[in-house]
């Protein structure tokens, strides 16, 4: 039985934006009434609009290679899978998939990589950057690769990276031992640390993770907030996004399912638990959901969504390479913005805050005074109605530029004057707007 007194406290120290401790989160997640799971919900809902506003940020996942010299159990690139078709992609295919990706609106891209230095230096990861920046209106490119050295985070750095990605899987070290046999990923403690040498480098925008399933949620999630403090201790800010991802099959994986299933309510509870514990955090959610799951999660507390992704090099063009996991929303980009739309969400294209300096400490201390959720609305409609004007049908057009409406009569008298004067210059041709 729940101590509802404890509950109430607990939910109202969140609401306060206070965020939660391990053992307070672990006490939300123990919660089985569903009256009181609404109200968790509700509060999640609420924390979110309360710092980011309605606006949900999309972006794209670009593959450029599926060799990988680990042999993690659940993943399609495990180095003893021998029947995956093996791809690095050229620099024209790159140019090829990011073609076809800015036409269907895509602004933001995550290059992700297999672990393998003979196949993909740091060296060339930081020329894909620069060689997607000068040939294409791509504004923002995050990262998620194996972790390396604070000299290479450098490079990376250099090459002007958004986020740098790194997903701990789990942080049970015997499970992690056991899903990582062989490999540099077989590492725990190289992993663990690096986040630290990425912001050691610089770095200080870093996305974390848990691949839910491989070990017990509860453990998972208590150890994943304590890490998110101990950053903050250390680097005076914590991670700028978390990423939820559920073990999916994989075609050549070892494992036929999760070891620890996290059934859809659970997994609705896990997001709604961590935009309590760590309000100021982006909550990223993949493709990997199915679309009604992936439409209900956008209520607890979700900020950030991939949409029309494709995990093999190549798999935009339609190469036939194997792909890390099989997808389950496999909309377009188009029909997910709509369903964003319709469900009262503003979607955002947004990537000002990485090119007017607001990252690490700086963002997290504008997102704490209540700022910076005026600039991800202004933002977000400026680039809303950038990609209504190039890329919508007219039937989305319509619906599209009337949430622009609904949402301009939401801001303050000012912004909205500034906000007006931006979409006069978007409708007569000009991009890239921002504040």
């Amino acid at each position: 039985m729940i101590d509802k007194s404890r509950f109430k406290e607990v939910i109202a120290k969140a609401l306060g934006l206070e965020g939660l401790t391990a053992d307070e989160a672990a006490f939300l997640l123990q919660v089985k009434e569903p009256g009181l799971q609404d109200e968790i919900f509700k509060a999640a809902k609420e924390i979110k609009q309360k710092i980011y506003g309605n606006r949900l940020v999309f972006f794209a996942p670009l593959y450029l290679t599926n060799n990988c010299v680990n042999d993690c159990l659940y993943c399609g690139f495990r180095r003893s899978n021998l029947e995956l078709k093996r791809k690095t992609l050229s620099e024209a295919e790159i140019k090829t998939e990011v073609k076809i990706l800015t036409e269907q609106g895509h602004k933001r891209l995550l290059l992700v990589a297999g672990e393998d230095l003979a196949s993909l230096t740091i060296n060339s990861v930081a020329k894909t950057i620069d060689q997607i920046y000068n040939t294409a209106d791509i504004r923002r490119i995050n990262v998620n690769a194996a972790p390396m050295n604070v000299e290479d985070f450098r490079v990376l750095k250099t090459a002007g990276i958004g986020t740098y990605q790194l997903f701990q899987e789990t942080y049970h070290r015997q499970t992690y031992g056991k899903m990582h046999p062989v490999g540099p990923k077989s590492d725990y403690d190289w992993r663990l640390l690096g986040m630290d040498r990425a912001m050691e480098a610089g770095i200080d925008d870093v996305g974390m993770g848990i691949l839910f399933g491989l070990y017990e949620p509860i453990y998972e999630i208590k150890a994943l907030i304590k890490h998110c403090r101990q950053l903050e201790e250390k680097w005076g800010v914590g991670p700028h996004t978390i990423s939820v991802p559920r073990m999916r099959r994989a075609s050549g994986s070892s494992l036929l399912k999760a070891p620890y299933e996290v059934d859809d309510n659970l997994f609705k509870l896990i997001v709604a638990v961590l935009r309590l514990a760590v309000p100021y955090t982006g909550i990223i959610l993949s493709t990997r959901e199915k679309p009604e799951l992936r439409d209900e999660l956008i209520h607890l507390g979700v900020s950030q969504i991939s949409a029309g992704s494709k995990t093999s090099p190549g798999g935009y063009e339609n190469k036939d390479t194997g792909e890390q996991f099989e997808i389950s929303d496999n909309r377009i980009l188009s029909d997910i913005i709509r369903s964003v739309v319709e469900a009262g969400y503003l979607p955002s294209f947004c990537t000002a805050c990485y090119r007017q300096e607001r990252t690490g400490k700086t963002f997290m201390d504008l997102a704490k005074g209540g700022i910076i959720k005026g600039k991800c609305s202004t933002n977000a409609l400026l680039t809303f109605a950038e990609y209504l004007r190039d890329f919508a049908s007219s039937e989305l057009k319509t619906i599209g530029e009337q949430k622009l409406q609904q949402d301009l009569s939401g801001l303050s008298p000012q912004d909205r004057k500034k906000v007006l004067t931006l979409l006069e210059d978007i409708k007569k041709g000009k991009g890239d707007m921002f504040v």
